[in-house]
């Protein structure tokens, strides 16, 4: 089924991209193809018949991160505004599977589709990609994603114990501020139980990426 897109305009500078003012979707919501998607019509696609006029939306939809990808330039789609990032996002109830090529549903943050984003939980909010710290059984760690940590011995088991402390954000040695954050939100609790209560909110598992070389 395609639709007439309200919110984007074609790109007149792309010359290898031609968009025609249309965006597809699943028919069937309930479909491998539709699972994915989040955008709804009213009425539903199975009552409406050809130029007939409709909502466009996405209901209420709890959902999960999977993937935040940055372009610079930004990416050429054939559509305006061009992407400078795309969030990739899940249903609940779905988990991302290492061997599909394309899964989840783009969101453009900054491109004009009002999209309402509401934080319920991330995980390790206290700590950004590349923050280094120290368990409390002694060992230092490279945080890569909530589920992809890095001990510096190479030995197992491979997740911390709590509370932690920050020792490098950026490369540089650790701010107080940044630091005391870290050791308050790792006081109590476990990574166990900070991973736990992700999958029971998303009704998914975690996916263990590939260590960076």
């Amino acid at each position: 089924m395609s639709i007439e897109w309200p919110w984007w305009s074609a790109d007149p500078d792309c010359d290898w991209i031609y968009w025609n003012g249309q965006v597809s979707l699943a028919h069937d919501p309930t479909s491998y193809d539709g699972q994915d998607g989040l955008v709804r019509t009213t009425p539903p696609a199975d009552h409406l018949t050809p130029g007939a006029p409709c909502h466009v939306g996405i209901p209420p939809t709890l959902v999960h991160v999977i993937s935040v990808d940055r372009f610079d330039p930004p990416l050429e789609t054939g559509r305006l505004p061009r992407p400078h990032r795309l969030v990739v996002v899940l249903r609940t109830g779905h988990s991302h599977d290492p061997e599909r090529e394309e899964q989840g549903f783009e969101i453009d943050p900054d491109d004009d589709i009002p999209i309402t984003l509401d934080l319920v939980f991330r995980p390790y909010a206290c700590l950004t990609p590349g923050d280094e710290v120290a368990d409390a059984a002694g060992r230092a760690w490279r945080f890569g994603t909530p589920w992809d940590w890095y001990p510096f011995d190479g030995a197992a088991p491979d997740e911390p114990h709590w509370p932690l402390t920050l020792l490098t954000r950026e490369g540089h040695p650790a701010d107080p501020d940044p630091a005391a954050t870290v050791t308050d939100a790792t006081k109590t609790g476990s990574h166990h139980e900070e991973l736990t209560r992700w999958s029971k909110l998303a009704q998914a598992t975690p996916t263990r990426t590939p260590p960076t070389p």
